[in-house]
């Protein structure tokens, strides 16, 4: 089953300048920023990274920041990496920096979907749902050792995108399983 959330509207960024900021998220523990830079740094200039860390130990969260000097070298960044493993076999879940709070909370494009099968993983959700409009995050849950739990989120840029999926894939067998 696949079931929206809120209805209001989305906003724009208040500096008014293009985003070339991504969040890159699913990564090892022992990821550092020279990786990220080494990888990341072939697409285009790249301003600044920060792999986000606990203030008390300074353990990596498993996800980072990266700023690019231009939004068509983020937009390619997220086209060639996004799903591609950095260190090991893990890939990493790279997305637009969301920094307005109040467009993740209002569910506006926000789906869930249950019932997935396990061999679903984050880039066969994407592709799946990517059909139906420009994704802001994509996510399927996994347990602590990386195992599917069978459902997933899908966050559009557009309340109109999230309604054209759910009319068009809500009941579909998925793998075999019914969404």
């Amino acid at each position: 089953m696949i079931t929206t959330g809120g209805g209001a509207s989305t906003s724009v960024p208040s500096s008014g300048l293009p985003i070339a900021s991504l969040y890159v998220g699913d990564l090892q523990p022992d990821v550092t920023e020279a990786m990220l830079f080494e990888k990341f740094s072939q697409i285009g200039p790249v301003l600044s990274i920060r792999v986000c860390r606990d203030i008390v130990t300074r353990r990596s969260l498993g996800y980072a920041y990266i700023n690019f000097q231009s939004p068509a070298d983020a937009e390619r960044a997220m086209d060639t990496l996004n799903f591609e493993p950095i260190k090991g076999e893990r890939p990493m879940r790279i997305m637009w920096t969301q920094r307005d709070p109040s467009l993740r909370r209002s569910g506006v494009g926000n789906i869930f979907i249950k019932n997935l099968d396990k061999s679903i993983d984050n880039k066969a959700l994407y592709d799946t749902f990517g059909a139906f409009g420009k994704i802001l995050s994509c996510k399927i849950a996994n347990d602590d050792k990386g195992n599917s739990l069978g459902y997933g989120f899908v966050h559009y840029e557009k309340q109109e995108s999230a309604d054209q999926a759910i009319e068009q894939l809500n009941g579909k067998l998925l793998n075999d399983k019914q969404v």
